[in-house]
């Protein structure tokens, strides 16, 4: 029995030291990637205000429809609701199954936005009520996009760079937020599209 004991263990641990071996392999390839998109998409100048804000409308569905998913879907989706779920015994389905209702209202208000002219939410109030309003949904979208989603994320994040790394939590995290912060600033929508195409590409295999 111990020698039988003795050898699972060795098992064990080798199949712990592949593993992480793999996990090192992985996440040093999708940080490679992630800063080679970046780089790419700066390195191509931004020609205008349509260019910044909405990659020149030359980008294809599928990489709309993946930046889109990216941006909805993030560690408290993966983690969070699993976890909830996983806990609580209840599905968290439900509450993504209503998304029909927000497509219903992009197909009714869509027309109007693009009348309009409007490259941002803000810049459509402003030119359909006044300068008041469009800083009123700026700000209150900020703060509250901040300490909702933002701020799971980076920690999330940070919780993980801290522990490959060996390093402080702040450090990860304020290395997330400045990383994602530079190439978003510089390079404009093109930088975020390009980026989480990437980003959902393994969202979805790290899923499965």
């Amino acid at each position: 029995f111990d020698i039988l004991n003795n050898s699972m263990n060795f098992m064990i641990l080798k199949a712990f030291s592949v593993l992480q071996r793999l996990d090192w392999i992985v996440l040093c390839i999708y940080f490679i990637a992630l800063l080679a998109v970046a780089i790419w998409v700066v390195l191509q100048k931004n020609k205008n205000t349509e260019d910044y804000f909405l990659a020149g409308r030359n980008v294809g569905w599928f990489v709309i429809g993946a930046s889109i998913f990216a941006s909805n879907i993030g560690s408290e989706h993966v983690v969070g609701l699993a976890g909830t779920g996983f806990e609580s015994g209840t599905p968290m389905a439900h509450y993504e199954l209503h998304a029909w209702i927000v497509l219903l209202l992009g197909w009714l208000f869509l027309p109007f936005y693009i009348r309009s002219g409007a490259f941002t939410m803000p810049e459509f109030l402003e030119k359909r009520f006044d300068s008041r309003s469009r800083w009123f949904l700026s700000l209150f979208s900020l703060v509250a996009y901040v300490l909702t989603k933002v701020s799971v994320t980076i920690y999330a994040g940070g919780i993980v760079v801290s522990e490959l790394l060996a390093i402080p939590f702040w450090y990860g995290a304020i290395g997330i937020v400045l990383f994602t912060g530079i190439y978003t600033v510089v390079g404009g929508m093109k930088a975020v599209i390009y980026t989480e195409t990437l980003q959902t590409v393994v969202l979805i295999l790290g899923s499965v």
